[in-house]
């Protein structure tokens, strides 16, 4: 049997591998990227507006971003909210769910319908999270999202109310199946103490988090805000994005929400999307150990540069936190959190690791342009300073992305409601096969 499988492992790779040369000859544009890097057409939406770069004659330019939640610019959204000092991810989620802004007692009731279908049915944590835990809290997560399928009287229901009932019944669960999942995590894989705080009414989605999060169930307003700004900025990011486009691919099949949702989960946790982050922290803490003196531009950038040479660090010749797949000059999302992180980490001990976030954000397209030869226009995504944040809000990295999932399921919603609405037919890109016909040959001859 060994010998078997050594062969079918050897082939997993030989029989798999397609020469990137039929690419070229067949015009395949994978990762439905054009050469330029602009986005291959797949649709429209009207819930959001992702802005990189502008098409002039025919050629990518560079352009300040922009992103835009339902016609509302993302600065504006936030700065309003932190002009009024109070929570804004539950009006994002409104927003994107609905198409428009909440009035004041509209938030609240919204609020509350957030705040009362938060708590896991029955023995649910029990049978579905305790007894089969998971080294990966994602995939936990997307387990789980399959697993409420069962408590649903009736899941396949295609009406307006059940799709906007099970969004908000998901919407409002996942940080508390984050929460479990990571418990659940902690007595079994580290023999840790599993804590498990009754939820509190009443509290914003930020709020909720901390509270459950910590043993002594303690956190500041300020933290509270910052994370709540997080689950802002997260929440949505055009349909074009890996994980609403594959919750978008299998709500065009007619399939359930659940398994949609689930799959976007799935989807977010890889580390070429939501998973990122990871390997953002991963360099960062490559360069605190390796570069002596922080605050030398000379020293950083020649670390940088052994980076981009494929020198040192995991050897990919990225420096992970820089460039976007569609923001060119700048990132809305990681200038408004870089603003903020600063503001947090002033005159605490953490100040010194922001100025050192902000050189490697400064010096990183001289270095690449010295490196590569190529005047790219490159900006920081906010992946450069979220991973800092979670660091300062005390958040254990096995979190970075479930809290990603956790905002990010407002988007998926809001996109699966505008499928199901707008799409009508199923999404079926064409592949074309290079395979010869064979002759079939008998068993006895092989």
């Amino acid at each position: 049997m060994s010998m078997l499988k050594n062969s079918m492992y050897e082939a997993f790779e030989k029989n798999n591998n397609i020469s990137s040369e039929y690419m070229e000859k067949y015009g395949v544009k994978r990762g439905l990227r054009n050469s330029d890097g602009t986005g291959v057409m797949a649709g429209v939406t009207n819930i959001c507006n992702v802005h990189g770069y502008v098409v002039d004659d025919g050629e990518k330019q560079p352009a300040q971003g922009k992103l835009i939640f339902r016609g509302y610019n993302i600065n504006e959204l936030v700065e309003r909210v932190m002009s009024d000092d109070r929570y804004g991810f539950e009006e994002i989620v409104f927003l994107l769910l609905s198409g428009r802004l909440p009035d004041k007692n509209e938030l609240e009731e919204f609020s509350t319908v957030l705040s009362d279908n938060r708590a896991l049915p029955g023995t649910f944590f029990e049978d579905m999270i305790l007894k089969a835990p998971s080294p990966d809290i994602m995939n936990k997560m997307a387990r789980s999202i399959l697993a409420l399928y069962s408590y649903d009287p009736d899941p396949e229901s295609k009406t307006a109310e059940h799709e906007v009932d099970t969004a908000i019944s998901l919407i409002a669960k996942m940080p508390v199946i984050m929460i479990c999942a990571n418990e659940a995590k902690k007595r079994f894989y580290k023999g840790d103490t599993m804590i498990l705080h009754p939820l509190i009414k009443g509290m914003s989605t930020a709020e909720n988090i901390l509270s459950t999060l910590r043993p002594d169930r303690q956190f500041t307003h300020e933290q509270a805000k910052l994370l709540d700004l997080m689950l802002m900025l997260h929440a949505e990011h055009g349909g074009g994005n890996n994980s609403t486009f594959t919750c978008r691919v299998l709500t065009s099949s007619g399939t359930d929400p659940y398994s949609a949702y689930s799959a976007a989960v799935g989807s977010l946790k890889g580390p070429r999307h939501g998973g990122a982050n990871h390997k953002v922290i991963e360099m960062q803490e490559l360069i605190k150990a390796n570069v002596t003196n922080w605050n030398d531009d000379t020293e950083l950038s020649e670390f940088l540069k052994k980076i981009l040479r494929k020198e040192t660090g995991d050897k990919s010749g990225l420096i992970y936190g820089m460039g976007h797949a569609v923001y060119t000059l700048s990132d809305p999302r990681a200038v408004i959190l870089k603003k903020y992180a600063g503001r947090m980490a002033q005159n605490t001990e953490f100040e010194k690791e922001f100025h050192l976030l902000e050189s490697i954000e400064r010096l990183t397209p001289k270095v690449f342009e010295e490196v590569k030869h190529s005047d790219k226009a490159m900006c920081a995504n906010i992946d450069m300073y979220s991973g800092f944040v979670y660091k300062m809000l005390d958040i254990p990295q096995e979190l970075f992305t479930p809290l990603f999932a956790v905002s990010r399921m407002a988007g998926w919603c809001a996109h699966r409601f505008e499928e199901i609405n707008s799409g009508k037919r199923i999404i079926r890109p064409a592949y074309k096969s290079i395979s010869k016909e064979k002759e079939y040959i008998d068993l006895e001859e092989r």
